[in-house]
């Protein structure tokens, strides 16, 4: 979700962070702007209508702003304000469906706007703790979301990998022969094998350290899915790559697969899949340099995968 940061006050509403308008320009293009321009009077409207006072400075993360306020009862909640688009349209569908079983818990949803409000969480985040703490939560964490069948309407992992699948050829082509475009096709071959079992759970898609905050019910508790149905395998890239550590991959990895009861040759071409996605997005952009961390989980999980088929 980010820091508490400060901004000018607009219209005597809402402060938004300087870094938060620029990053919404930079990446949001026009429509990042429209989004800017339309904040003050999206918030003014939302905070009448259902009857909510600020009663702090502004978060931000890197798509959402976020207003601490509470209602006419003084029930303290976040009022969270974001851009509708492909990864976050289903953010309401899944907070209903997970019904604060192990996330945020979803007050209200405006439609028209794609506002949200959650409960009021604490400000700290699982990235206070050492990775080798944090860890066991996130995976109690993913399993408990993973339990859940995933809603019809949300976006799915099969037609995820399928586009994948088209477009790697003829972007592994504008990689020079070598090392990266084979490790690119290896997790194309794995993502193969097991695309035409995407499976049916509610994934959280984007659970990392940040993304766990602290509660009042529970110690933590899921913020800030991007939610799609698919395989839980799909869900472990976020955790194995923040904080990375190389010598904790493969540790990690296990913890995450027992903790979920996952089958790990599966678990491992789906985690390829991620690294496939995130490598795919970056030639799509015209760059060209692989993501060493991302190339460094890929090639730990394929060079076991080999020693185990040898043995």
């Amino acid at each position: 979700m980010g820091r508490f940061t400060h901004g000018p006050r607009i219209g005597g509403v809402i402060d938004i962070p300087e870094e938060f308008a620029e990053t919404q320009s930079r990446e949001g293009g026009a429509a990042g702007r429209a989004f800017l321009a339309a904040l003050p009077s999206m918030a003014a409207d939302l905070l009448a209508r259902w009857e909510l006072r600020v009663n702090g400075p502004s978060l931000t993360g890197r798509c959402a702003l976020v207003l601490p306020v509470e209602d006419a009862d003084g029930t303290p909640a976040m009022l969270k304000l974001q851009p509708v688009d492909d990864e976050t349209a289903g953010e309401p569908v899944a907070l209903r469906a997970w019904g604060g079983d192990g996330a945020v818990r979803l007050l209200r949803y405006d439609g028209t706007t794609g506002a949200l409000l959650l409960e009021r969480l604490r400000t700290g985040d699982l990235d206070a703790l050492e990775p080798r703490a944090a860890l066991p939560v996130i995976a109690g964490l993913l399993a408990r979301l993973a339990a859940t069948p995933a809603p019809p309407e949300l976006r799915r992992l099969g037609d995820i990998a399928a586009r994948m699948l088209d477009d790697t050829p003829a972007l592994a082509a504008t990689l020079p022969a070598g090392p990266g475009r084979r490790l690119l096709l290896d997790c194309a071959a794995a993502v193969r094998e097991v695309a035409a079992e995407p499976g049916d759970r509610l994934l959280h898609w984007d659970l990392h350290f940040e993304n766990v905050l602290a509660a009042d019910r529970e110690p933590w508790l899921a913020i800030d899915p991007k939610p799609l149905a698919g395989d839980p395998g799909f869900e472990l890239m976020p955790a194995l790559r923040n904080r990375f550590d190389p010598d904790d991959t493969l540790w990690r990895f296990d913890l995450m697969t027992e903790t979920l009861g996952l089958d790990r040759a599966r678990a491992t071409a789906w985690t390829l899949g991620r690294v496939l996605q995130n490598l795919l997005w970056r030639l799509e952009e015209g760059d060209t340099e692989l993501d060493p961390v991302q190339v460094s989980i890929a090639r730990a999980l394929l060079a076991r995968g080999a020693r185990r088929t040898a043995s």
